[in-house]
Parts: structure tokens; C-alpha cells; sequence
């Protein structure tokens, strides 16, 4: 069994409280997502992330092909970090832990993203072609947009 890792981090010129207030919120979602994946909440984006909360998503990842994706927030430190969890989805696995941290003159935000891809071996051939530059280009695309939202550090 692989399991993935990918390991982004980003410093914006913004206070822990407006990090937190922008991502803890699953609206957002949605503004630091690339338009070409079709993404839509379905449900559970009406209050600030909290333990428990189910998020149901439609993404269309591959080829233009909805996929209903749905997650779990498992852990909830305000202002420090929370964890999202896929419980049915396009993976075998998703472990998604994000982080905020104070430093000098800002925030430092950490993305830590654990993932199984389905389909064993031809899964694993499939990863480095196709998974891999996807999850690399949409977190590149969100590390854009924020910081035209909040500036560059």
C-alpha cells in the first residue's frame, strides 16, 4: 500500500485572526479553487468549520467527470490548525491537515496532505502522470490566489 505526501507552506502578510476567519470558513473553498474543477458545495458550509461537520462537494477532477466528494472536519484548534478527512470521494485515502502559525510580520500556513489513489498498481503508474501534477498545479493555483487576496510576504 503507497500512501502520498504532499507538503505545501505559504507566508502571507495577515494576522493569525484574519487566516483563521478566511479559512475556517468552507465558503472560501471555492474562491481558492481553480475554476476548471467544477467545484460546488452541496452542503454543510453554513457555519465556521467545527469538529464533526460533514462538507459534501461536486469536483470534477478528470476529464470534465463529477465526482461527489464528501469530508469529515475531525480536529478543530481555532486559530491554529484543523484536519479534514474524506469519507467517500476519489481517494482511498485523504488526510488533510492544515496549519497557521504566527511569525514576523504575518502568518506562516501549512499544508499537509496524506492520499491513497485507488486502482492499486495501476494506480500508483497513474500517480506521477496524472494525480500528482493535479494536487501540485491546485495547491499552486491556491497559493496564487491568496496571495493576491492577501498580499505577498
Amino acid at each position: 500500500m503507497k500512501i502520498y505526501r504532499l507538503q505545501k507552506t505559504q507566508q502571507l502578510p495577515i494576522s493569525v485572526d484574519q487566516a483563521w476567519q478566511f479559512l475556517s470558513d468552507p465558503k472560501n473553498l471555492k474562491t481558492i479553487t481553480p475554476n476548471y474543477m467544477g467545484f460546488k458545495i452541496l452542503e454543510g458550509d453554513e457555519k465556521m468549520m467545527y469538529p464533526g461537520q460533514i462538507i459534501k462537494y461536486i469536483v470534477t477532477p478528470i476529464m470534465g467527470i463529477p465526482t461527489q466528494w464528501v469530508t469529515e472536519i475531525t480536529h478543530v484548534k481555532e486559530g491554529e490548525y484543523f484536519v479534514d478527512e474524506q469519507r467517500f470521494g476519489p481517494y482511498d485515502l485523504w488526510h488533510h491537515k492544515h496549519f497557521i502559525r504566527p511569525i514576523k510580520k504575518g502568518v506562516e500556513m501549512e499544508d499537509i496532505i496524506d492520499y491513497k489513489i485507488p486502482f492499486g498498481l495501476l494506480g500508483q503508474m497513474v500517480h506521477p502522470i496524472v494525480v500528482k501534477p493535479k494536487l501540485k498545479a491546485i495547491f499552486e493555483y491556491r497559493h496564487n490566489k491568496l496571495t493576491e487576496l492577501f498580499g505577498k510576504y
